[in-house]
């Protein structure tokens, strides 16, 4: 037996058999009785993620502490990112899309897009054959305004968004878009409307121009009386600007509430420096515009601006004329009136009436069209069209027997076409004027004086016309005319300095005009008012721009040189340096003194149906840099207040039957931030609504009826004479309730009421004449 490495082995006998191999013995000892532990495996070390995407969510562990999700630190979306099973994919493609991810913007991927190139009016060429191409990505909060300033700018009511066609179109047009609910659109509405606000205001604390207002009132369908108070001027660019400054509720149309409201606006504006204020020739006006005067003083304006503070409204003075002359017409209007309203009665006469017209041969587009009685322009759009007519009138009276019958003997004959035909010849003058004073896109005040002369050659050829009707409507309407115009120190003399700085005027046809309105005493002094008020107002334009005239005098005329150190051997330098100093504060040696003489010396310019005024004004801003200034404040004021009576129009689609629980805080917003966004060279439309006027007839005969059967003749003649009609609501109130029996128009009805409380004066006087 050998002992090989302490392992036994066995040999055997003989060397042909194989060798056994022993067990393995092992060596018993102390320590080998214990079980060796189990072998610890090492720990590898974690390593975070270095994923990118990691910037932009929140890992989500499980109870070991391994990230099975992340949560998107924008939008709060939870998505499954385990190592072994989804990775990071998913998370890398949300970060892409997420709509709330400020840095997404730059990720996506842009569409090319063709954005029609901007039409001369302002608005998108609708052929789509100009343009330029540009890129488009997707952006929630882009989308979402453009759609909160469709539904203000196209007067949609908030749930539209709501709607099942409109959640379609959506779904085929942007998908991805995720449609915000009416209590979001009124926030989103709200957030314009502060914004935009914010803009406004700076910009009018930041601008050196004076601003003129307009304001009128107005009853809406909610029974609440609203105030809206318009804001012009001309900007640094010389463009003509009209911005929607309050539209809020007033409880009260006595002068004090009016003041009070305009005060308020302006202190919340920080308008100081109003020029002018335009309102119709309402008495309370004339107390609003006192107390609003003595403010104004208080708050720094000068005397000699406040004295042009109160413009009437020229567009209600020729109502009131047009007016007068009317009622000698009235008998030849009534039979027209009457016959158009027999034969749209039914469809069946209208239908035999268009019949007629076809047989006839009258091809005319206008349709018969009812007036309102309180609206002459209607009356003369009712008239103009029932001319067009006139032979399908005469002989409809030979296809239908009753006819006359019905009329009671009123159809109108020859003659009474003959009066309609040189009335409306007549009013076109009138329509014509006030389509002109009406203009919101180009500058009025240099007008007024020009149109009201027109208007006294006018009053006199009618004074000698040879017909008697014509003469006696001439000498009415001048009857009026004088009590607003025929007193010229009552006249507000901006319209005269607005005349003058036109340059294709001037001074040049003035005197001849004083002359041919006043006579040439009257006329000649009145001349010398004008052009002495004129100087005055340019000296306190001289007085508010003191550094502008130093630097402009500089350019304009030889420099002077003013020490106060006195050299030797001339003593008297020192007096010469005091009576200088003094005339330069004054403005006696500056060029800005004699801009005034210098632009009236000048030839007056070519009349252009191309020429600008403002434009002009533009150019000669550096020959005349305060003349320009005063050019500017005197041009922008407005001689209408239209403007301001269009937001009525607005306001009432804005309020209307469906939409009557809006509060007077989202109405304010709606209407003045649709003035805010709007196209500035969209004109203001001052056509009749036809369907609108017919509605307003059927109302106003109804309460004229109502008045005739509720009120004495003496007690009507009484308050038309006190200007008190406590009786107005409750016979408004009757008169509504018989028009939903008869139309069963409800809320329409409450609209029109509403608009005809302001003619509440009106009413009576017609219910107490018939």
């Amino acid at each position: 037996m050998e002992s090989v490495s302490g392992v036994e082995t066995v040999t055997g006998v003989s060397g042909t058999q194989p060798e056994l191999e022993a067990p393995a013995v092992e060596t018993v000892t102390p320590q080998s009785q214990q079980p060796l532990p189990p072998p610890v495996p090492k720990k590898r070390k974690e390593v975070e993620s270095r994923a990118p995407c990691w910037d932009h969510f929140e890992k989500i562990k499980d109870s070991e502490g391994i990230v099975i999700k992340g949560k998107c630190i924008y939008c709060a979306k939870v998505y499954c990112c385990e190592s072994k099973k989804h990775e990071t994919s998913s998370l890398r493609l949300h970060v892409v899309n997420c709509l709330k991810n400020p840095h997404s913007k730059e990720t996506r991927q842009s569409l090319l897009t063709f954005q029609p190139a901007p039409s001369s009016a302002g608005t998108q060429s609708s052929e789509g054959t100009e343009g330029v191409l540009g890129t488009w990505v997707f952006d929630q909060d882009l989308i979402r305004r453009a759609l909160v300033e469709m539904i203000i700018l196209d007067e949609l009511p908030f749930r539209i968004v709501e709607g099942q066609g409109f959640r379609k179109f959506v779904l085929v047009c942007c998908p991805r878009f995720k449609i915000p609910s009416r209590w979001t659109i009124s926030r989103d509405i709200f957030k314009i409307f502060s914004d935009e606000r914010v803009n406004l205001k700076k910009f009018f604390r930041t601008s050196s121009q004076r601003v003129s207002i307009t304001t009128d009132t107005w009853t809406s369908v909610q029974r609440i009386n609203y105030m809206c108070i318009t804001a012009h001027f001309i900007d640094s660019e010389w463009k003509l600007q009209k911005k929607i400054i309050s539209f809020v509720p007033i409880y009260s149309h006595k002068g004090e509430s009016i003041a009070k409201a305009l005060e308020s606006c302006l202190l919340d504006w920080g308008l100081k420096s109003v020029f002018s204020v335009t309102v119709d020739n309402a008495s309370s006006n004339d107390t609003a515009l006192g107390f609003l005067k003595k403010k104004l003083g208080s708050w720094g304006c000068t005397a000699v601006r406040c004295k042009y503070l109160h413009m009437r409204c020229i567009a209600h003075i020729l109502n009131l004329v047009v007016q007068d002359g009317l009622k000698e017409c009235d008998s030849s209007v009534k039979k027209v009136r009457d016959a158009v309203r027999y034969v749209r009665s039914s469809p069946a006469r209208l239908q035999k009436f268009k019949s007629l017209a076809d047989l006839i041969g009258v091809e005319a587009k206008n349709s018969l069209c009812l007036d309102v009685p309180t609206r002459w322009n209607s009356t003369y759009m009712m008239l103009n069209t029932a001319l067009l007519f006139q032979m399908v009138f005469e002989a409809y009276d030979d296809h239908d027997s009753s006819f006359k019958s019905d009329l009671g003997g009123s159809v109108p004959d020859f003659l009474d076409w003959e009066s309609i035909q040189s009335l409306v010849m007549i009013l076109k003058s009138f329509y014509e004027m006030t389509v002109r004073i009406s203009g919101s896109l180009y500058v009025t005040s240099n007008t007024f004086f020009s149109e009201i002369s027109d208007l006294s050659c006018l009053l006199k050829n009618m004074e000698e016309a040879t017909e008697d009707s014509v003469k006696l409507m001439g000498k009415n309407m001048r009857a009026k005319f004088d009590k607003y115009w025929g007193e010229p120190e009552k006249m507000n003399f901006l319209i005269f300095y607005a005349n003058i700085l036109d340059p294709r005027d001037k001074i040049e046809y003035m005197p001849i005009q004083f002359n041919q309105l006043y006579g040439e005493d009257k006329g000649k002094t009145m001349f010398d008012k004008v052009i002495v008020g004129l100087k005055e107002l340019f000296e306190d334009y001289v007085a508010c721009f003191p550094v502008q005239c130093v630097e402009q005098s500089e350019k304009f005329s030889p420099s002077i040189t003013i020490s106060d150190s006195v050299s030797v051997g001339r003593p008297q330098s020192l007096l010469k340096s005091q009576i200088k100093k003094q005339k330069l504060v004054s403005g006696d040696l500056s060029r800005k003194k004699i801009e005034l003489e210098v632009y009236l010396s000048e030839v007056i310019v070519d009349e252009d149906d191309s020429f600008d005024l403002l434009r002009w004004w533009k150019q000669q801003s550096e020959r005349f840099p305060v003349l320009s200034k005063m050019a500017r404040d005197i041009l922008a004021v407005p001689i209408s207040t239209v403007a301001s009576e269009s937001a009525f129009s607005t306001s009432g689609r804005v309020l209307d039957a469906f939409r009557s629980s809006l509060t007077p805080r989202i109405v304010e917003a709606l209407v003045c931030a649709q003035d805010w966004l709007r196209l500035s060279n969209q004109p203001i439309s001052i056509e009749e609504n036809i369907e609108d006027v017919e509605r307003i007839e059927k109302v106003y005969h109804v309460c004229v009826s109502m008045i005739q059967i509720n009120v004495p003749r003496e007690v009507g003649k009484l308050e038309l004479e006190t200007g008190k009609c406590s009786w107005l609501g409750n016979i408004l109130n009757v008169a509504a309730i018989e028009l939903r029996k008869k139309n069963r128009h409800r809320l329409n009805a409450d609209v029109l009421i509403g608009e005809l409380e302001t003619d509440a004066v009106m009413l009576l006087e017609h219910a107490c004449l018939l």
